[in-house]
């Protein structure tokens, strides 16, 4: 038990009284925190996590900061119009994509859309919300060569783990690089609530965030990275993941309900 401390005194409190109270006051509250030992681990933990765009639940969705402004970001969806994007291979938006309370969402299964511009080295930001059962992915540098955005482009998984068939498997649960990198279990949020995720490409280099926590990185074209793809369904589409620049897609062709908002990115040098 922690020995209480004076927190009022008298009116004439010798102020030799007063300065040892104070020092009491110090030293309970370094043990509280685990005194100065835990500083250096605090300072490397908050170091390792890049700055970052403004998240799920913070600030006004669908609007820069001025310090986002200042870093670079820009807006990939404004809240209103679908101005952007559009279906893969097509000119104009599916239908079942649509514009609702400041999201962009698809009530099931429709088509694959993606942005107009095309992006090399970036940092993606967005927040997702998916149905139960939901699946849905994030591409990214995507070809239109081929009849599949996924024959070209690497996947970030959106699921709703509890519940879809491919939350069976680490492989192929939320925020995995597609059959290739595995993300850990417990992270991703239930069905019907807001995540947060980003996505770092830089060169050779990728990495998943999903709620403020790095779950995948991993090293395109690597031995490593050659092994997993030949052994996976990937390996009979020989461009996969060879871009180097490319679209930003997003998967609706599967099952359940999708809403997207705080689509941002920047480039990186």
């Amino acid at each position: 038990m922690r020995p209480r401390l004076l927190t009022s005194f008298p009116r004439k409190t010798p102020p030799a009284l007063l300065a040892f109270v104070a020092l009491a006051a110090s030293g309970a509250a370094c043990a509280t925190n685990g005194g100065s030992g835990d500083t250096t681990s605090a300072a490397q933990s908050s170091a390792a996590a890049p700055a970052t765009p403004a998240s799920a639940g913070v600030g006004q969705p669908n609007v820069l900061t001025v310090e986002e402004t200042a870093a670079g970001w820009r807006l990939l969806f404004d809240g209103t119009t679908t101005t952007g994007w559009r279906g893969y291979k097509q000119t104009g938006m599916p239908n079942g994509w649509r514009v609702e309370n400041g999201t962009l969402t698809k009530p099931d299964g429709t088509e694959d859309i993606l942005t107009t511009d095309q992006f090399g080295d970036f940092e993606l930001a967005i927040d997702w919300r998916i149905g139960t059962g939901g699946n849905s992915g994030i591409f990214y540098r995507g070809s239109e060569e081929f009849e599949r955005v996924y024959w070209s482009a690497p996947e970030y998984q959106l699921l709703d783990d509890a519940n879809a068939r491919d939350g069976r498997n680490r492989l192929t649960s939320a925020a995995s690089a597609y059959g290739l990198y595995a993300a850990p279990a417990g992270i991703v949020k239930p069905a019907g609530e807001w995540n947060t995720t980003r996505i770092v490409a830089k060169g050779a280099h990728v990495e998943h965030w999903l709620n403020g926590q790095k779950v995948v990185q991993y090293e395109l074209w690597s031995p490593d990275w050659e092994a997993k793809v030949k052994a996976s369904k990937f390996n009979e589409w020989p461009k996969y993941g060879r871009g180097k620049s490319g679209h930003v897609a997003i998967q609706g062709d599967h099952e359940g309900v999708l809403a997207l908002r705080n689509i941002k990115i920047r480039a990186l040098p």
